[in-house]
């Protein structure tokens, strides 16, 4: 087998979890497919800025995995492991 690149791997896994969670959003509202849309978010309730006079920067981030996105996750390693 020959060499894997790193940035493929990242390109599948971020479109995994793209994919995924955008699957989740479409099916929240079909009954059957509701629970591809459960997780979880966590991250900064409230960002966090700073206020340098002349420069204000804000920090925030707020990440929610869902089931759609394990999924998601979950077939870009199977991807890349037939690449």
């Amino acid at each position: 087998m020959g060499y894997k690149n790193f940035w493929i791997l990242l390109v599948l896994l971020l479109s995994g979890i793209v994919l995924g969670s955008f699957i989740g959003d479409m099916a929240q509202n079909i009954p059957g497919l509701s629970w591809l849309n459960f997780g979880q978010t966590f991250g900064l309730d409230s960002p966090l800025i700073v206020n340098l006079g002349m420069l204000v920067v804000t920090f925030g981030l707020t990440i929610r995995i869902t089931m759609a996105s394990i999924i998601g996750v979950a077939l870009a390693l199977v991807i890349y492991r037939m690449i």
